[in-house]
């Protein structure tokens, strides 16, 4: 716990870092904690609140993705878990509604760019499906 702890607050600058860490009442969070705050890694002020059930938002947040994830029975490389569930995760976000500040156009072209964005996908594969839709739409309404 206390390398992957590290790990996670030695990649942030110094006004990400958090203020307050919740986690759930294992006994591991709190020495880790302890260990890197005696280590210099983790700010002194830093507080831990050890609280059952504060972080339930979080854990329900991505139960949904273990769900998807399990019947693949994990992966093999990271590159394949990064890019699955990221993939996961941008239809998630979509479906949700949590990726409409990113939508510039309000329509399906605007999520294809936030699909083309995410999966660094050149805009002229998605973007020349959505265009050919719309006009098949187009063509195709009963005026």
């Amino acid at each position: 716990m206390k390398r992957f702890l590290g790990k996670a607050l030695n990649g942030l600058k110094d006004w990400e870092k958090p203020t307050v860490i919740n986690t759930d009442k294992a006994q591991t969070y709190g020495s880790a904690i302890s260990e890197l705050k005696a280590d210099g890694k983790c700010p002194k002020e830093l507080v831990h609140r050890q609280v059952k059930y504060l972080n339930n938002l979080i854990e329900a947040d991505h139960g949904k993705l273990k769900q998807l994830i399990k019947p693949v029975r994990g992966f093999k490389i990271l590159k394949t878990a990064y890019a699955t569930i990221r993939g996961f995760e941008v239809m998630r976000a979509l479906r949700k509604g949590q990726a409409a500040i990113f939508n510039l156009t309000g329509d399906i072209r605007g999520e294809a760019c936030i699909v083309e964005r995410a999966f660094r996908v050149g805009p002229s594969a998605l973007t020349e499906v959505v265009v050919m839709l719309a006009q098949n739409l187009d063509t195709n309404s009963c005026d």
